[in-house]
């Protein structure tokens, strides 16, 4: 039989999330510990974090995700974490396989959970909508994540596939949605300032948006999602070009980004 509580430590990073933070740890509420890290919000996610029964640590991210999560990872007490962002829920057949999981004392693997994004305005499963798998349910033990910008978890352990998945809100308006745009456009070009990758006008800012377009509207199929999926197509295009413009500048005449 399990326990009601499971000796996991469910790990999140915030920021201005008090829309969200409480749905998302309600979808958890079968974890023993929520460590939560949060980087100055200046609404209540600190404090409805600490209703919902969360350890909370301010510190500020400094735009690198990576090292923020490592600090979040070594913070848990639990041999195993569940990774999950404030904008991501549980469901309830993701719930009863990660029970099932804990209920073998013999596991030795790290999982991979499908993550299906959902838009405010409309049904959208294509294009960058598209469902992805996401590794966030692992042991502690060994685990670790690489890179700034979009992180990578790392695990020694076997990688398999969780049945159930995360709900992904990841814009609850179009504000929200170009806020984030701006903010992942001028962290890639810093990235790939101190990657010292190179940037070429015409194969980078000419080419590499139209591809970027034609990968997501037809190869990922985001035509299926009609009006959105044409939206989400372009702004993909858009977002690929402020990227690299932004950095072209910033590499080659120090321009602000």
């Amino acid at each position: 039989m399990v326990p009601d509580k499971l000796p996991i430590s469910v790990v999140l990073l915030t920021r201005n999330e008090e829309r969200n933070i409480r749905a998302c740890l309600q979808s958890c509420d079968f974890a023993e510990e929520f460590i939560v890290v949060d980087d100055g919000s200046s609404d209540h996610t600190r404090e409805i974090a600490q209703e919902m029964g969360a350890q909370v640590f301010q510190r500020s991210l400094k735009g690198d995700w990576g090292a923020q999560k490592r600090f979040a990872i070594a913070q848990a007490s639990h041999p195993w974490i569940l990774l999950i962002d404030a904008d991501e829920r549980v469901t309830s057949q993701l719930r009863e396989s990660i029970q099932r999981v804990m209920a073998d004392t013999d596991e030795q693997n790290a999982y991979l959970i499908q993550r299906e994004n959902h838009f405010f305005s409309g049904e959208a499963t294509h294009g960058i909508l598209r469902p992805d798998w996401v590794l966030r349910f692992l042991p502690k033990e060994g685990s670790s994540v690489t890179g700034q910008v979009h992180e990578k978890v790392t695990t020694p352990f076997p990688l398999k596939r969780l049945k159930g998945c995360f709900r992904h809100y990841p814009y609850d308006s179009w504000d929200s949605y170009f806020r984030k745009f701006d903010k992942y456009t001028k962290l890639a070009a810093e990235k790939y300032l101190a990657e010292g990758r190179s940037c070429h006008f015409v194969t980078d800012i000419l080419l590499r948006p139209l591809w970027a377009f034609f990968k997501v509207y037809f190869i990922n199929r985001g035509f299926l999602d009609g009006k959105l999926g044409f939206i989400f197509s372009v702004n993909h295009y858009f977002y690929t070009m402020a990227k690299y413009v932004r950095y072209y500048y910033l590499k080659n005449y120090g321009g602000k980004i």
